[in-house]
């Protein structure tokens, strides 16, 4: 008798773009005048000859693409949603997947906030199935920043939506490896089902690396209400705060690159070239500094000024 083969071709698996969906294919933007929008590659750099750093290198430009009709991607129907869906924070889309595309994937989905993770565009369109009845369950593998306050508005949305979701199954921080390049990264593991339910967490207590490169770990398991910072107890990621508090206390400076920062030689070195830059560099402290040895750090403070300005 002939053997049976392993596997049966079902013609059912798809080749595809499964979050953005477009009429043909991408084609070059333009302006009013005709003329093609081109942008950074996010490659090529050059040496900054003040600092002596690499910076971008602003000639090397490439076509801003643009996308016809862009919506979200259908996906077939189906009982049961899993997968391991590309692993590229929000900061490295455009490096990864192009300015146009990501901006065009973004203005799809109005629901998905643009700090999240690509990642999360799996798991929203994954939770809306599951949650309105086109769908039994969900499972996927994501990053570990899924709880994190940039992602976390995704899951909160789908936990408290109308009819809402719940995980059932969660690990949110698990050691793995990604086997395109053998790096050592972090992911969670999370299930949804309609409805209100209570859930299974699996906390890792301990690792131990193994020969091959795996971990064995340690689980500690909890039942209870998964909340959308993938913990169990009070929901802490939904509260708010206190107008009591208003005006108390501030963020603070935030740093938008560490090019900004300067050690004492570089801040040496770009005074000596550029005398003028001393009203534009300031002392550069954090609680570390202050508390123990400082870093001797400056920083060039560029708020409130024009491009035209600062050169």
């Amino acid at each position: 008798m002939p053997a049976e083969p392993v596997l049966k071709n079902f013609k059912n698996i798809q080749c595809r773009d499964a979050v953005l969906a477009y009429n043909g294919e991408p084609h070059p933007a333009r302006d009013e005048a005709g003329n093609v929008k081109t942008v950074w590659d996010r490659r090529s750099v050059k040496t900054d000859a003040v600092t002596g750093r690499e910076v971008p290198d602003e000639t090397k430009r490439v076509p801003l693409l643009t996308y016809a009709n862009p919506r979200p991607a259908t996906w077939p129907a189906a009982d049961f949603i899993v997968g391991n869906p590309p692993f590229i924070g929000n900061k490295r889309m455009r490096e990864n997947l192009g300015d146009g595309y990501s901006a065009t994937l973004r203005a799809a989905y109005p629901d998905v906030p643009e700090s999240a993770d690509f990642v999360l565009y799996w798991w929203h369109k994954a939770a809306e199935l599951v949650r309105t009845g086109k769908a039994r369950r969900f499972g996927l593998i994501t990053t570990n920043s899924l709880r994190q306050t940039f992602n976390r508005p995704v899951v909160q949305s789908q936990l408290s939506a109308q009819p809402p979701i719940s995980i059932v199954f969660a690990i949110p921080d698990h050691p793995w490896v990604d086997t395109e390049d053998g790096a050592a990264v972090r992911i969670a593991m999370t299930i949804g089902v309609a409805g209100k339910l209570n859930g299974e967490l699996l906390e890792v207590t301990d690792e131990e690396p193994q020969s091959d490169g795996s971990e064995k770990v340690i689980l500690r398991t909890q039942t209870g209400k998964i909340t959308a910072d993938i913990t169990v107890g009070a929901e802490v990621g939904s509260a708010v705060e206190l107008k009591a508090n208003s005006l108390l206390s501030g963020q603070g400076v935030i740093v938008l690159g560490d090019g900004f920062i300067l050690s004492e030689e570089e801040k040496s070195q770009l005074l000596a070239n550029e005398p003028r830059a001393k009203s534009l560099i300031k002392p550069y402290l954090n609680g570390q500094d202050i508390v123990q040895e400082s870093r001797g750090f400056s920083i060039i403070d560029l708020n409130g000024m024009a491009e035209d300005d600062v050169r």
